[in-house]
């Protein structure tokens, strides 16, 4: 099981009161709202190994530089993202909790969390992947064959959606894989991705399941092929030639990203159980970490 932490992290700050705080006063909403989903996944799901990804780089410089405009919205100033003040200091007690329960804390200098994810998934081989995430980028990696499926947040962590290559067929109307290159037609505004104008969801699902994938697309548009391309498309694909070359980069999740090798097994017991009585105490986690405990040991 991968999570998707920033993911889950912001879902919890949104999601539970700023009024849960530490003993000091200061609020631990999300933390402890991530800790209790940690402990809802673990005890409904019961991995047999467990990554925390992070982001070591929220807007990588090689995304930046093929898309100048991705996630240039959310940038508060210089190269930092705009993050809630309540949230910032809560993220430092977010590592500190996983590193002394012993859950795998994983990032990789220059890449985001969702690379970490795929570097993952891809090192796992044949192996069964459950990713946790409310980021629909990751519906790419799903592969029916292994499986890899994506637990989506969307509704909750008690109601996740089990995304798999029949839920991309039947949500977007593509291949179960195709789900990077309909993106990149469609663009995503979310991540100041602008797509290819004119193209929307039918349209981008229609000129994919017609080509089979983007690579495939860009070589009919580059013949002059002018069967399969819906009224009006392949003008529009023409004009944003450049973006289709460069976008690619920025939408497909990394395979190779550098990152250790690191024992995933879930922890039986805390790794460095002192440093989580502080921690429980100094930001009043007993109740929630003595449920993650009790998922763990179980």
């Amino acid at each position: 099981m991968l999570l998707d932490t920033p993911s889950l992290y912001f879902r919890a700050f949104f999601g539970i009161p700023e009024s849960i705080k530490a003993p000091d006063g200061s609020p631990v909403n999300a933390v402890r709202g991530l800790i209790d989903m940690i402990a809802t996944l673990v005890r409904q799901h019961q991995p047999s190994a467990l990554a925390a990804t992070m982001d070591a780089d929220w807007r990588p410089a090689f995304r930046v530089a093929a898309i100048p405009t991705y996630k240039a919205h959310r940038v508060a100033h210089g190269d930092t993202e705009e993050v809630p003040e309540a949230l910032v200091p809560q993220i430092a007690v977010i590592q500190d909790v996983l590193d002394a329960l012993g859950i795998a804390r994983l990032e990789s200098p220059g890449y985001e969390a969702d690379d970490v994810i795929g570097t993952l998934t891809h090192r796992a081989g044949d192996g069964a992947v459950d990713i946790v995430t409310g980021d629909r980028d990751l519906f790419q990696l799903v592969d029916d064959s292994r499986p890899v499926r994506v637990l989506y947040t969307a509704r909750g962590i008690r109601n996740l959606q089990i995304v798999d290559e029949a839920f991309v067929t039947a949500k977007y109307g593509v291949p179960g894989r195709a789900y990077a290159d309909f993106a990149t037609l469609r663009g995503d505004p979310s991540d100041g991705l602008p797509g290819v104008p004119g193209v929307g969801e039918k349209t981008a699902a229609a000129l994919i399941t017609r080509f089979g994938s983007l690579p495939a697309l860009l070589e009919a548009l580059d013949a002059g092929v002018t069967e399969g391309f819906p009224a009006g498309s392949r003008t529009r694909l023409a004009a944003a030639r450049d973006y289709l070359a460069a976008a690619p980069a920025v939408v497909k999740v990394a395979p190779d990203a550098p990152l250790p090798d690191v024992d995933l097994t879930l922890p039986a017991k805390p790794r460095d159980p002192e440093a989580l009585v502080r921690l429980a105490d100094r930001y009043g986690l007993d109740s929630a970490l003595n449920r993650l405990l009790d998922a763990l040991g179980r």
